[in-house]
C-alpha cells in the first residue's frame, strides 16, 4: 500500500474519531427540567418579616395588618396565631376559616402580600464556580442560562464549562440536569440554555492540575 495514501486514510480516521468523541445527540425528556409554566415555577412563601392583609368578609373588625413574626406565625382576632412563614396566601386563608369557622358561620377570608422583604432571596438565581464574578442576583423574566453567566463575567480559565449544572427543586424535590455550556458559548447549540426561575443555581467546576 502507498505511504502515503496510508497516512492520508490514518489521519482521517483520527479526525472521524475525535469529531464523533465529541458529539452528542439530543437529550432526553427526562434529562431536561420541564418547560417553564405556572406549576413549574415555585408559588411564592411568605417568610419572616413580610407584611400581610387579612380581610374577613362582613367582619371588618376582624381583618387586620400585620406582619409575619421572626417565628412564623401571624396575629388575626378571635383565630389567634396563625402559622404563615413558609405557607402561601391561599394556605394562610385555608388555616384562618377553618380557626374562625369556630366563631362565625362559613367564614370567607382573603389573604394579600402587602410587603415582601423576604423575596429579596427567594427570587434570586445563582452561578458559582468556574466563573469570574460569582453571583447572586434578583430573577428576570426570560433569564437563562448563558444571561447569568454572562452577568458573571463569563468562565474562568480553569472552568470546565461542559461540566456545569443546573440545579433546581420542583414539588419539593431537589434535580440537576446537565448544563453543556461549553457547547453553548463555542458551537451555539442552545439546546441546554435552559430559562431560569427563582431558586436555580448553575455551578460550573473547576479543572484540578
Amino acid at each position: 500500500m502507498d505511504k502515503k495514501y496510508f497516512l492520508t486514510a490514518f489521519f482521517a480516521l483520527v479526525l472521524t474519531l475525535t469529531g464523533c468523541v465529541g458529539a452528542r445527540g439530543p437529550l432526553s425528556e427526562n434529562e431536561r427540567p420541564p418547560e417553564i409554566s405556572t406549576k413549574t415555577a415555585p408559588e411564592f412563601r411568605l417568610g419572616s418579616g413580610d407584611i400581610v392583609s387579612v380581610s374577613v368578609w362582613k367582619n371588618p373588625d376582624l381583618s387586620v395588618t400585620v406582619p409575619v413574626r421572626p417565628d412564623g406565625f401571624i396575629s388575626v382576632p378571635l383565630a389567634g396565631d396563625i402559622l404563615a412563614g413558609g405557607q402561601t396566601p391561599t394556605e394562610i386563608s385555608k388555616i384562618t376559616e377553618q380557626k374562625l369557622s369556630q366563631f362565625i358561620r362559613t367564614p370567607r377570608v382573603s389573604v394579600i402580600i402587602q410587603e415582601i422583604p423576604s423575596a429579596e432571596f427567594q427570587n434570586r438565581v445563582r452561578v458559582v464556580g468556574g466563573v469570574a464574578d460569582p453571583k447572586s442576583i434578583q430573577h428576570r423574566d426570560g433569564m437563562t442560562v448563558i444571561d447569568l453567566v454572562l452577568e458573571a463575567g463569563g468562565t474562568n480559565e480553569f472552568a470546565s464549562p461542559n461540566s456545569a449544572k443546573l440545579y433546581r427543586t420542583i414539588d419539593g424535590v431537589a434535580r440537576t440536569f446537565d448544563v453543556y455550556l461549553q457547547d453553548i458559548l463555542s458551537s451555539g447549540l442552545l439546546d441546554t440554555n435552559y430559562q431560569l426561575i427563582p431558586g436555580d443555581v448553575i455551578t460550573i467546576p473547576e479543572r484540578r492540575f
